[in-house]
């Protein structure tokens, strides 16, 4: 082929993958865009959960550590068994 036509193919085939950039991000625009509308929405009932959730992670945080059992340290110092 001579250099035109390839370089016609491929401005064609750059052309065609421009223009499913656009739809792409138009496409994205508009998912964004619902996105944002449904959180509008949402912002008064989460307020109202998200304090309740800060008051009960409160309370967790106050409570006092575990202590730590000492099963560990007897298994490792028992006893074998003696022979008879």
């Amino acid at each position: 082929m001579s250099q035109k036509k390839l370089v016609k193919q491929l401005m064609k085939k750059l052309d065609k993958l421009e223009s499913d950039r656009e739809k792409l991000i138009d496409k994205l625009a508009k998912a964004l865009d619902k996105l944002e509308q449904k959180e509008a929405t949402k912002k008064p009932a989460e307020a109202k959960a998200a304090a309740k959730k800060t008051a009960s992670k409160k309370t967790s945080a106050k409570k006092s550590p575990r202590k730590k059992t000492a099963a560990k340290n007897s298994s490792t110092t028992q006893t074998p068994p003696s022979d008879a």
